[in-house]
């Protein structure tokens, strides 16, 4: 299979885009560590994934946790080939109205997570002799919302670190991208819903926000796992410091109306 005798950490990976990578690697053959703070969302996640699967729990803001991560998966599964960085968080409000808490506790989830892991994982990969790296970023990278300032900020450093590491790491055959996904049908996104949708059931307030995407309706979780799966597989090995959008053509139209 694809990534038999590959070890795989995916922070994040208990629940939406992470935990749809995590199952991705391990339907192909990989050895998968999925990384969470939560205990119970964790062992969810390995039984139902199955294969060779486990856990860790670990919080990304803590340098102490994320390096006893990097050590479970060298004992357990041999080493580090893949890191894919998926854990997040998204909060609501304008620079003058977000707490500064708030504001530390997105910013070093999303992007300091990425850090940390990173430093801890490319030493590994450097005993295996390479590897790859792939952050969860966003369209919000590029354009932003009202009201997200902190998320926005964060997606906008994660690319911005990817490709500082990309540099810093093709020496020693690490590649290192960022995926931007739009909106996702993830439990982020429900959760989004429920504050938004008003009369609407959920799923109507979803179906919404998917018409404004060119192609009519929000991603799945799987689309963004094979995404992630390329980029981190040989057949991608020419492709590091790269940001790539998968976001159904929203970005790739005006928010001009024409008349007709």
């Amino acid at each position: 299979m694809e990534f038999d005798g590959k070890s795989v950490i995916v922070t994040g990976g208990s629940l939406g885009m992470g935990r749809a990578c995590a199952e991705r690697f391990a339907g192909a053959g990989a050895s998968v560590l999925i990384v969470a703070n939560d205990r119970q969302s964790i062992e969810k996640a390995v039984t139902e994934i199955g294969g060779r699967t486990s856990g860790f729990v670990a919080d990304v803001r803590n340098a102490t946790d994320m390096r006893a991560a990097v050590d479970q998966a060298k004992v357990k599964n041999g080493g580090v080939d893949i890191l894919v960085c998926s854990a997040g968080v998204q909060r609501y409000g304008t620079v003058v109205d977000t707490p500064e808490d708030v504001w530390d506790d997105v910013l070093d989830i999303n992007l300091k997570g990425i850090y940390l892991a990173s430093k801890f994982a490319i030493p590994a990969m450097k005993e295996r002799g390479g590897g790859s790296i792939v952050a969860i970023s966003s369209i919000q990278s590029y354009a932003s919302q009202a009201n997200v300032a902190a998320y926005t900020a964060s997606k906008g450093g994660i690319n911005a670190l990817v490709r500082a590491m990309a540099l810093d790491h093709a020496a020693d055959n690490i590649t290192v991208n960022a995926v931007c996904p739009a909106s996702i049908d993830t439990p982020m996104l429900r959760w989004a819903a429920d504050l938004f949708k008003g009369d609407m059931t959920q799923d109507e307030m979803i179906a919404q926000w998917g018409k404004g995407h060119p192609i009519g309706r929000v991603g799945k979780q799987e689309e963004v796992a094979d995404l992630v799966a390329f980029l981190a597989s040989d057949k991608a090995r020419f492709i590091t410091g790269a940001d790539m959008k998968i976001d159904g053509g929203t970005m790739a139209k005006l928010g001009i109306v024409l008349p007709d």
